[in-house]
């Protein structure tokens, strides 16, 4: 799928053997897919182009999305007993969450109501518009847990991209960056493009993920594509995602 056109490269001609960590396949639990028919759909997309392995990551947003370990577990099981049913247990599908700093977010911290993404990550989102007055409380407890603070999309938070000195400042916080792999295509705005291309270059992201909700969502990620220098700099990331993440 090469573009001699444009001589640049689509995105998904890399991702064969790639471990999604942030997507939104789960059945009926946050604003992803609507029910198993959805979910098992959304997975035949993956395997296409060559994503077997991901990790299921609904919302835990209070108020919204009072997604609990158990409501998030019985989605996963009936995802994967549909798997089996259909012989394609050679997809590992797993389970951890993405999770809203909100005023509840320390209290499900505090009793383990989280989700770690692998086994010392924790992933984590905020509001579009303003940070919350917790953030750097949340971001302090979270490390006092020995996990690693992931935040989801950095290059999307409107606030941020008149300051990106405050993208240093979170760096400095040991805290991760994963990147939406549809903000590479400039799927949510050129703004978001643009500002995720410039953490991109400056070797700010750490992973990166589909953040797939839907089967339109997935059709525009196949339309992404990347120019040789753009390509150079994702594929290490790539590649840590995919040794950070295993599933056994």
């Amino acid at each position: 799928m090469i573009n001699f056109f444009s001589r640049k490269t689509y995105l998904v001609d890399e991702l064969s053997g790639f471990i999604d960590i942030h997507n939104h396949i789960l059945p009926a639990i946050d604003d992803g897919a609507k029910s198993v028919e959805d979910s098992l759909a959304l997975i035949k997309g993956f395997r296409e182009f060559g994503i077997q392995d991901l990790i299921a990551t609904p919302h835990i947003m209070h108020n919204y999305y009072d997604n609990t370990p158990k409501t998030i577990g019985t989605a996963l099981d009936l995802v994967n007993k549909e798997l089996e049913k259909n012989n394609t247990l050679d997809s590992k599908i797993v389970a951890s969450a993405e999770h809203m700093i909100d005023g509840n977010f320390e209290t499900i911290l505090e009793n383990g109501s989280i989700m770690t993404l692998g086994k010392e990550y924790l992933l984590v989102e905020m509001s579009y518009l303003q940070p919350p007055i917790n953030f750097n409380q949340a971001i302090n407890a979270i490390t006092n847990k020995w996990l690693y603070p992931v935040l989801a999309h950095p290059e999307r938070y409107g606030f941020l991209h008149g300051r990106p000195r405050k993208y240093v400042e979170f760096k400095n916080q040991n805290i991760l960056f994963q990147m939406n792999l549809l903000s590479l295509g400039g799927y949510y705005g050129k703004e978001v493009h643009k500002v995720g291309l410039k953490l991109l270059e400056e070797e700010m992201i750490d992973f990166v993920g589909s953040d797939v909700h839907n089967l339109h969502q997935l059709e525009e990620l196949k339309k992404v594509t990347l120019s040789k220098k753009h390509l150079n700099l994702i594929k290490p990331i790539l590649e840590r995602t995919i040794a950070s993440f295993q599933i056994t």
